[in-house]
């Protein structure tokens, strides 16, 4: 590339100068020649006119040799002293490019060895090179590490300019706040939200402080923090949004809220049973009949309330890991039929038929005996209560791959399908009134999850509203023991 410039140039610094001396010698000899046309040609004058000729055609001829001399000089100068360097220049470049190291002549050997000034362009050149492509690699290893951020980050981000178009958004933003592809800019991502939400009011009415706004979309509850930011000159750039899923958050709130709202009436109710009666029998004389009836229903109110405070205390224990768990190992189909006769008084007043079937082959399990009872008593205690009279309750005790079960089937009132996925819920109640009438407190299945959770068991629950509810408890057996 670089000789064929350099013949290029030559060529037409030639034609130039060949352009030039032949137009001059043109030039006079065609005066010559019409000076010697209107002359006479017997005179004297004649022959200093053909001497004149003859002396331009000499200085032409030597002109041309003069230039294709001088042509000759200036290419070799060029070679060395431009065309040379630059492709020296061109291939440290490309070499450098490629990933090659190149060696660098220190500027003191260059004046050792005469250099000119481009050699040392070249070297300074080449260095420049070399750190700019080290500056470019370390920009790509950071840019890749952002991107890399953004993409996996379940925090939503997007950039806004001063014109409201998107700049940057990553994959968790388009997901949580539903975006189409029309929607290409601040307006028409928040306008449907929250229609008091808009840049200028953002970045200039703000003092630029940031925002924060919640929206919801669809089933999920959004944390939008809105922050401006600058450009090198300190001047307003744009909005850069912060997109939070606070959904689990939200539920949890409201949870604690109704938790809050569930046990304040839990304890209400009875508190105010027994003032009531106390209140009665201090104010008026009764016989000894109706005092105890009345003594009779402040009992049992109390008794209600302080299984309410054993249970709430017991799931504040749970949650802070103050329970120390004892396992033990034990036959599971004998657990299961000393349950059945503690209840037996409740099974016998409402007569309903009960049926334990137990696997001869079932090994002994490993887990905490006096929780496992609690949780069989709480569920054998449910079906009693929401299987009418004259039921059935079925109760089988076996073993799968390497856990024991107790499958629990009776055929009372069922759960309504909406209602299963909440059934373990703190105080949450398919049917409140009938619940607290029976004297539950919404608290049971809570404590017995609680309990299979922490001895590495499961509890599934299965029903069909009016029909019935089947109770599948699994345990680790001896073989699972640490």
């Amino acid at each position: 590339m670089f000789k064929d410039t350099q013949i290029k140039i030559l060529v037409i610094f030639f034609l130039i100068g060949l352009i030039l001396i032949s137009g001059l010698g043109l030039y006079y000899t065609e005066t010559y020649n019409e000076i010697l046309i209107t002359t006479n040609s017997n005179t004297q004058n004649y022959e200093i006119i053909m001497q004149k000729i003859e002396q331009v055609k000499q200085v032409t001829i030597s002109a041309l040799v003069t230039l294709g001399v001088v042509c000759l000089i200036a290419g070799i100068f060029i070679s060395k002293s431009i065309v040379s360097p630059i492709k020296k220049l061109v291939k440290s470049a490309e070499r450098i490019a490629n990933g090659e190291s190149v060696e660098l002549v220190p500027i003191n050997e260059k004046r050792k060895k005469r250099r000119n000034d481009v050699d040392e362009l070249v070297n300074a050149f080449s260095i420049m090179t070399a750190e700019l492509k080290q500056n470019l690699n370390e920009t790509t290893r950071q840019k890749r590490q952002i991107e890399t951020i953004l993409l996996h980050m379940t925090d939503g981000i997007i950039a806004f300019n001063m014109e409201g178009k998107i700049i940057l958004i990553n994959p968790a933003a388009t997901r949580n706040l539903s975006i189409m592809p029309e929607d290409d800019n601040f307006d028409k991502i928040f306008s449907k939200y929250d229609n008091e939400l808009n840049m200028e009011k953002i970045i200039y009415l703000e003092n630029w402080t940031s925002q924060n706004t919640q929206i919801q979309v669809k089933d999920k509850y959004l944390k939008l923090l809105f922050a401006p930011f600058k450009d090198e000159n300190d001047r307003p750039a744009g909005i850069i949004v912060v997109i939070q899923d606070i959904t689990e958050h939200v539920k949890l709130d409201n949870m604690r809220k109704e938790f809050i709202a569930d046990v304040s009436h839990e304890l209400k109710t009875p508190i105010t049973s027994i003032m009531g009666y106390a209140d009665t029998l201090m104010e008026s004389e009764y016989d000894k009949e109706m005092q105890t009836k009345f003594l009779g229903v402040i009992g049992t109110e109390a008794r209600r309330m302080a299984k309410l405070v054993t249970d709430l205390l017991s799931l504040s224990k749970f949650d802070r890991g103050q329970i120390n768990v004892e396992k033990e190992e034990f036959d599971l189909g004998n657990l299961v039929k000393q349950c059945q006769e503690k209840l037996q008084i409740e099974i016998d007043k409402k007569e309903i038929e009960v049926e334990c079937f137990v696997t001869a082959n079932v090994p002994n399990v490993y887990a905490e005996k006096d929780g496992i009872e609690r949780v069989v008593i709480n569920i054998l205690t449910n079906s009693i209560k929401y299987t009418n009279e004259k039921g059935t309750i079925k109760i089988y005790v076996g073993f799968v791959y390497n856990d024991a079960y107790i499958k629990i089937i009776d055929n009372g009132i069922g759960i309504p399908e909406d209602d299963l996925n909440r059934i373990f819920e703190r105080f949450y109640r398919v049917d409140k009134a009938r619940t607290r009438k029976m004297g539950g407190s919404g608290l049971g299945l809570s404590i017995a999850k609680e309990i299979l959770d922490r001895n590495n068991g499961t509890i599934d629950i299965k029903s069909v509203y009016g029909e019935g509810t089947e109770v599948v408890i699994r345990i680790p057996t001896k073989g699972e023991k640490n």
